[in-house]
């Protein structure tokens, strides 16, 4: 089982998505956590699952639907056994 280490900035994504979503409906921001943090229970057990980015070799992509999207969480692997989350989004947001 792999070791899952997120950085500060996926940290503070994953704060704003879920509190984007507190302003509106509670149990929708309940839902969308259990959704982002599902998917780094996931990467524990198979962390090469995610789509591997065309751009480089080490970093991957894991979508969790959600809503009318999904939530891509971005991730690279040190070795083996450590999946360090880089960054979270909601794929229906504005990223420019």
């Amino acid at each position: 089982m792999a070791r899952i280490k997120w950085l500060p900035e996926a940290v503070q994504d994953f704060e704003r998505l879920y509190f984007f979503l507190l302003d509106k409906d509670s149990e929708a921001a309940k839902r969308a956590a259990s959704s982002i943090l599902s998917g780094s229970e996931i990467l524990k057990l198979t962390p090469r699952i995610g789509r591997p980015m065309p751009d480089d070799g080490n970093r991957r992509e894991l979508f969790m639907a959600f809503g009318a999207g999904a939530y891509v969480i971005r991730y690279k692997l040190e070795g083996e056994n450590t999946v360090v989350i880089i960054r979270v989004w909601h794929s229906r947001e504005n990223r420019n």
